[in-house]
């Protein structure tokens, strides 16, 4: 790692963390009810909401309200997403007149936004209006993500409340989590990125005369749009020349801004924020990959604030801070290492890019290597899943970071609310285990972890490795799904295995080199969405629920504290081993054996 790399690290997290306290403090006060400012001007508007939707925000639900009212509101957002693509072709704000959405491919789309996941097997420019955008992508980028916070203040009542069946209301979590903490931050964010020169606007899309024709191979697609392969399974291509370009623009400022602060992570144009409209210059780029984090991470101290000891979030972000850590540096270095089969190339590629050496394939020149390492492990780490460079195209070791973050279970940060709500039953089975070591019945922040709370811990770190690893294995042994792979190798099985983890954890980023908008694709990691997000939402409340009947016991001689550095500690290993034990085999035949023979091992 270079100097100036250290720095633009440091720079970065001194920032987020310094953001940490006042914002996780002015969330705590919005979902504990009491003043923060903001009620005052928009408190009408949240009133006039539960009235038009005849909402009492004071009828507090048990968990299993709690979590039907959040399946029906979800199961409405889906159809409605659905709907809206299949029809968009006869609806307005659609200057480019683009067609309906086919069917496997609305459902996916529809499935991804829903469940805060934003994988995208499509490009946004060519394939969706302005008004499926903003009205279907946008609007569930803040409601997903509000649905996400809501479930995690469920747990945390069920934490901080005792001898009680009621977590609080859903729709009033639902409500004033969009209304007080993201709607605000999106208006900031969007002013801001459209003062760096990202594109918000109705206009249709630009036609631009190149000064000089450019040459290029185009790819041979059949009638369907797929791709043509020649005998050895390669794409087809012929020579073609371009002497226009179309501009795309369209509203993006204000989807942008949500999809990050939501860890949404769908991007406006296809190329996500790589794109010089969608992100024009450093500072839009420090902006967006900040938001990535800020509400993930001071969720942190609204946790510590609302079960009445702040130093219990202040360990959970130390846990989640180390562990990103730990891999930011193993990106870097790969990065800056680069190829060792380029190192006697007559060119020299470093030098062109403007770097002291490394691989700048599928990176933008105007951020570089640290700036692109970063962001990438920052959005897997939170479950965001936007870019700013092609992870496809990063050294073996380099694109191990990305996938082995997402591995980890969405708890590295993760979702909004969901990472924080994944990382404290992580913390409920350190105890267990600590517990186990002592013999002594475990304790988490005075609620005793009893075999029904287990039981749930354990659907929610066994649920995704099954669903991801499942429908991997599937992939790579049925013709439908090999038939996607373009690479052969263990590249090839990285692509697949990237996708389903990607999908399997609501993350969204892709590995690219894989033709994912296929039936069996669309369909398969639909599936995986949607039980990666409601299979660990549901047991999340269940395990609320059950602690919020429990008394609140003393601490004793042998009660593990879990507010100091031990913890932390303790905290870190169990993440680390569960993450481990389970895909080290899979990443062994992956980027693991890729790096080996690219390296001629």
């Amino acid at each position: 790692m270079t100097t100036n790399a250290i720095l633009q690290v440091l720079v970065f997290f001194v920032v987020l963390l310094a953001l940490v306290k006042p914002l996780g403090w002015y969330m705590a006060r919005v979902y504990e009810g009491k003043p923060f400012g903001l009620d005052r001007l928009l408190g009408p508007v949240e009133r006039a909401l539960y009235r038009l939707c005849g909402v009492r925000p004071d009828d507090e639900m048990d968990w299993k309200i709690y979590g039907s009212a959040m399946l029906f509101f979800n199961a409405a957002g889906l159809f409605f997403l659905y709907s809206l693509q299949r029809l968009q072709n006869l609806l307005p704000l659609n200057p480019s007149n683009l067609n309906g959405v086919a069917p496997d491919l609305a459902f996916n789309t529809a499935v991804s936004f829903v469940t805060n996941t934003n994988w995208q097997a499509y490009g946004g420019e060519t394939t969706l209006s302005y008004l499926t955008q903003m009205l279907g992508l946008t609007v569930q980028n803040f409601v997903s993500a509000a649905t996400g916070m809501a479930v995690l203040v469920a747990l945390i009542r069920g934490l901080s409340r005792s001898t009680t069946t009621t977590l609080g209301n859903f729709w009033s979590d639902l409500v004033r989590s969009t209304l007080y903490i993201l709607l605000p931050l999106a208006l900031l964010l969007s002013v801001l990125l459209v003062s760096q020169g990202v594109v918000q606007t109705f206009g249709s899309n630009q036609t631009a005369t190149l000064l000089q024709p450019a040459g290029y191979d185009k790819f041979l697609t059949d009638a369907n749009g797929q791709p043509v392969l020649d005998e050895q399974r390669k794409p087809k291509t012929e020579p073609a020349t371009v002497i226009e370009q179309i501009l795309a623009v369209g509203p993006a400022a204000s989807q942008i801004a949500i999809k990050q602060l939501g860890t949404n992570g769908g991007g406006f144009f296809n190329v996500n924020s790589a794109h010089p409209f969608e992100n024009a210059t450093p500072l839009s780029n420090f902006l967006e990959v900040l938001a990535i984090l800020l509400v993930p991470a001071s969720l942190c101290y609204t946790f510590g604030v609302m079960v009445g000891d702040a130093r219990q979030g202040w360990v959970i972000l130390a846990a989640m801070t180390i562990l990103l850590l730990g891999f930011v540096p193993l990106g870097l270095w790969a990065e800056q290492i680069g190829n060792p089969l380029l190192a006697g190339a007559s060119v020299d590629l470093q030098a062109q890019a403007g770097q002291a050496g490394g691989n700048m394939e599928g990176k933008e020149l105007r951020f570089g290597i640290t700036q692109s390492v970063l962001w990438s492990a920052v959005t897997t780490a939170a479950s965001n899943g936007s870019v700013n460079s092609m992870h496809d195209s990063y050294t073996p070791l380099g694109g191990l970071v990305p996938l082995f973050l997402m591995q980890f279970g969405e708890v590295v940060f993760g979702g909004v609310g969901s990472g924080l709500y994944g990382m404290i039953v992580f913390a409920i089975i350190a105890v267990f285990v600590a517990g186990l070591m002592v013999g002594r019945t475990p304790e988490y922040l005075g609620k005793k972890i009893e075999p029904y709370e287990m039981k749930m811990a354990a659907l929610l770190i066994l649920i995704m490795p099954i669903v991801v690893l499942g429908f991997t294995t599937l992939a790579i042994s049925t013709e439908a799904g090999r038939a996607s792979i373009l690479n052969p190798g263990p590249h090839g099985f990285s692509e697949v295995l990237y996708a389903y983890t990607s999908q399997g954890n609501n993350n969204g980023s892709a590995f690219a080199g894989l033709n994912a908008n296929t039936p069996f694709y669309n369909l398969t990691g639909g599936l995986a969405m949607l039980i990666s997000r409601f299979w660990l939402a549901i047991p999340t409340l269940a395990l609320a629920g059950a602690l919020a009947r429990k008394q609140v016991v003393p601490a004793g001689p042998g009660t593990l504290p879990t507010h100091t550095p031990l913890f932390v500690v303790l905290l870190i290993g169990v993440v680390v081993m569960v993450g481990a034990l389970t895909f080290l085999p899979a990443l062994a035949l992956g980027p693991v054996v890729e790096e080996l023979m690219m390296r001629g091992q």
